[in-house]
């Protein structure tokens, strides 16, 4: 069975465009994921809201993870706040198998996004999050919630995020997706 270490953001601090916050907003799409990833025999851990981020990478480095999934929204900076938009979603650049799953994220994400040639890959090596986990590990930043209409697109797609998600990590994991509505 497939392992997966799912990380939603624990960034309480940073706040959303009409309220809430990211950590909030991350863990109700982690509760969303929990069943699609069990209707398709994914076996995951994840972490908890009181983590810190040294906590959830040594988390998730306790066990052998075959992947780790980072979920978390962006922000602009101060100067252009509010009017970014886009995905982005971040791999090692020396993992191939981030890389993979990265497009693999990319492709499914593209098809449930408002602006589809806005969803974007990129290779870095500034996110511990990725530099220090064992296992092959993405970041998905999947709007800008300091932006009034994505921070409101990510509020009412939860579910919509949720299952793209899912269903990238069932592919990554060579497996036909199923819906446990179904």
């Amino acid at each position: 069975m497939p392992k997966l270490y799912l990380s939603p953001s624990v960034q309480e601090f940073n706040r959303y465009s009409g309220g809430g916050s990211e950590e909030y907003y991350m863990f109700l799409i982690a509760d969303a994921m929990e069943p699609y990833l069990k209707a398709n025999s994914i076996d995951f851990d994840r972490n908890s809201p009181e983590m810190t981020l040294s906590q959830v990478i040594a988390d998730s480095n306790a066990k052998p993870y075959e992947l780790h999934l980072a979920v978390h929204s962006n922000a602009s900076p101060e100067s252009a706040s509010g009017q970014n938009t886009g995905v982005e979603i971040y791999y090692y650049p020396t993992s191939q198998k981030g890389r993979r799953f990265a497009e693999i994220l990319q492709n499914n994400y593209k098809a449930v996004y408002r602006e589809p040639g806005d969803v974007r890959v990129i290779p870095t090596a500034n996110l511990a999050e990725l530099r220090r986990t064992k296992a092959p590990a993405v970041l998905i930043e999947v709007g800008y919630h300091d932006n009034p209409g994505e921070a409101q697109w990510i509020r009412d797609n939860i579910d919509t995020i949720a299952r793209a998600l899912s269903k990238s990590v069932t592919e990554y994991f060579g497996q036909e997706f199923k819906d446990p509505a179904k």
